[in-house]
C-alpha cells in the first residue's frame, strides 16, 4: 500500500534534521479512531525504510539502533499517511495497529487517550466485511444482503423517531446507537464509509 506524504513528498526534502540532532520527533495517530499511539524519534534512515516497508520504524534513542514497532511482539504499526509540520522538525503519522501500542498492553501509550470511537467501528465493520468471521452479527448482515441491511435501516430509523417522540431518553441513546451501526453496514455494503458521509457535510459546511 502507498504511504500518503502531505503537503507533498518534496516535503521530506525539507525536513530540518539539524535541530534534533539528527532525530525528528514522531507522533503516531490511528489511523481510525485518531486517538494519539505513541511518540518515538525518526532518523532519516528510518525514516527511509518506514516509507520502504510501510511499517512504523523508529531510531532507539536507548537502544542506539533502528527499532520497527512490533518487531518482537508483532504489534507493528502499519502506516497510512506522513505529515510534515509547518516547521519541518516534526512528523504526524497516521497509523493502524496491529495490536496494542503500549509495551503495558494498553492501546495508547498515553491513558484514555482521546478517539472518534465511529472511526474505529467503521474499521471494524470493514474488517467484518472482508474476514466474515462465522457467529458475527455484522457477517450475517453482509451474508443478507443489501436489502436486509437497508431495511434494519429503515427500523432502526422508526424506532429512533419514536424513541424521542416519547421523550425517553435512554431509549433515544440506544436506538441512536443501532441505527448509526446499522447505516456503517448499509454504508460499507455499498463500498462506501461514515468518513464519506462526514466529508459530504464538511464540503457543505465550506460552502
Amino acid at each position: 500500500m502507498s504511504i500518503e506524504v502531505l503537503p507533498s513528498r518534496e516535503a521530506l526534502q525539507t525536513l530540518d534534521w539539524a535541530k534534533g540532532d539528527g532525530l525528528l520527533p514522531v507522533v503516531v495517530q490511528d489511523a481510525d479512531s485518531l486517538a494519539v499511539l505513541m511518540l518515538g524519534y525518526a532518523n532519516a534512515e528510518s525514516l527511509a525504510l518506514t516509507l520502504e516497508t510501510g511499517h512504523m520504524t523508529f531510531y532507539s534513542r536507548s537502544k542506539k539502533r533502528l527499532w520497527t514497532k512490533g518487531e518482537s511482539s508483532g504489534n507493528v504499526l502499519a502506516v497510512v499517511a506522513v505529515r510534515v509540520d509547518c516547521d519541518h522538525d516534526t512528523l504526524l503519522v497516521s497509523a493502524r495497529p496491529a495490536g496494542p501500542t503500549c509495551h503495558t498492553g494498553s492501546e495508547s501509550c498515553f491513558a484514555q487517550a482521546p478517539g472518534n470511537f465511529l472511526g474505529r467501528l467503521d474499521a471494524l465493520v470493514r474488517e467484518r466485511e472482508a474476514q466474515r468471521p462465522p457467529d458475527s452479527y455484522t457477517t450475517s448482515l453482509f451474508e443478507q444482503g443489501l436489502r436486509r441491511i437497508a431495511q434494519k435501516v429503515g427500523e432502526e430509523g422508526v424506532e429512533t423517531a419514536l424513541a424521542g417522540v416519547v421523550q425517553d431518553d435512554d431509549a433515544l441513546l440506544g436506538e441512536s446507537a443501532d441505527l448509526l451501526f446499522h447505516l456503517t453496514v448499509l454504508l460499507r455494503a455499498r463500498g462506501l464509509s461514515l468518513q464519506d458521509a462526514v466529508d459530504v457535510l464538511v464540503a457543505r459546511h465550506a460552502k
